[in-house]
């Protein structure tokens, strides 16, 4: 099991933030997780990262329980990228100087890399058509190309399971389209970790996600195949209004 949560709750303060939360990721599968500002999502990705831990219900990430393994241990096998982090990042390095920093879970670059770390840094960014980035300052790429080094960053370490927190924020609709197309070549490699892909947008859920996860008010309101998720009527209950659903592609497109 990827990720095994058995009735998971918690509370922060006095606030009831998740209740009862039962979600399970096997090998194999990409989930996409949608959710309003305000369901949980972000305390969610916390419990799942061991910065959060659950008030009740057990919980384990890659097989290693919470209470009996030492999380910052477990976090060596989990990328997470989010568009917060592009401001803590050195801005005159290069594209490859900060790929290079996620072999050392640093910010900035102290180590010296071998040889083969930067082939690898290099072949990453190839991979999410960014190479022509590789030596250009962080502070002249686009929000676009800085979510694909971040990305490049989060995979030069081979994790099992990579979390993207809204990666697409910020973003006009032709940058998103290029970083959602580099998303779904990466989701479809052999070689790609568990994909866990977190937005409040129906149509950034790629073809590539196996399974998808609707969270609503701290709780789990449906989760499953995508395609059985992503109905008219499912999306018209959670989002508690009568929605059309438009398809094209593989995605889906809401209209109120």
């Amino acid at each position: 099991m990827i990720i095994d949560i058995r009735k998971v709750s918690c509370i922060l303060g006095n606030k009831h933030v998740l209740r009862d939360i039962n979600w399970t990721v096997r090998p194999g599968e990409h989930w996409a997780i949608i959710g309003l500002n305000g369901s949980g999502k972000t305390t969610l990705l916390k419990m799942i990262n061991g910065y959060v831990f659950p008030s009740t219900g057990e919980m384990s990430v890659l097989g290693k329980p919470f209470g009996s393994y030492d999380w910052r241990e477990l976090r060596r096998e989990v990328g997470f990228i989010s568009s917060s982090l592009q401001e803590i990042f050195y801005a005159n390095e290069t594209a490859k100087e900060i790929v290079l920093s996620g072999i050392f879970s640093t910010i900035g670059l102290y180590d010296k890399p071998k040889a083969k770390d930067i082939e690898k840094a290099l072949s990453l960014l190839r991979q999410l058509d960014c190479s022509h980035a590789a030596n250009q300052p962080y502070a002249e790429l686009s929000q676009g190309e800085r979510q694909k080094v971040l990305i490049a960053r989060a995979l030069i370490s081979s994790p099992k399971l990579l979390i993207m927190d809204e990666p697409c924020a910020g973003l006009d609709i032709f940058s998103r389209e290029h970083l959602l197309s580099s998303i779904e070549t990466l989701g479809s490699s052999a070689s790609a970790p568990t994909l866990i892909y977190v937005s409040h947008h129906i149509e950034e859920i790629l073809p590539v996600f196996t399974h998808t996860l609707l969270l609503r008010r701290g709780k789990v309101h449906s989760s499953g195949k995508t395609g059985e998720v992503l109905t008219k009527t499912n999306l018209s209950s959670f989002f508690e209004t009568p929605v059309d659903v438009k398809r094209h592609k593989g995605r889906v497109w809401v209209d109120i």
